[in-house]
């Protein structure tokens, strides 16, 4: 499944042109790599994204083309999220 439309079906990111901007700026990374928004997504893989003075770092656990709301969640694991402070 590309990089953007599992951001976008997760709902980690609301908008798939967001998630596309996002990963074509160099703000996602896919196993320690970065991304473009049409890199593949496979289970067991580890996301990291910036976003502005947040880190999410994400494992993936299902691919799914369609999900309800409420069974987004289940598509990944959140392993870790920072914020960094701004004086």
């Amino acid at each position: 499944m590309r990089l953007d439309k599992f951001l976008k079906v997760s709902r980690i990111i609301k908008r798939r042109t967001v998630a596309k901007e996002i990963a074509d700026k160099g703000r996602i990374s896919i196993n320690g790599r970065v991304a473009k928004s049409s890199s593949d997504v496979a289970i067991g893989d580890t996301l990291v994204i910036v976003f502005g003075n947040k880190t999410l770092t994400v494992k993936v656990a299902a691919l799914n083309e369609l999900t309800k709301k409420e069974q987004a969640g289940e598509m990944y694991t959140v392993v870790d999220e920072s914020y960094k402070e701004s004086y």
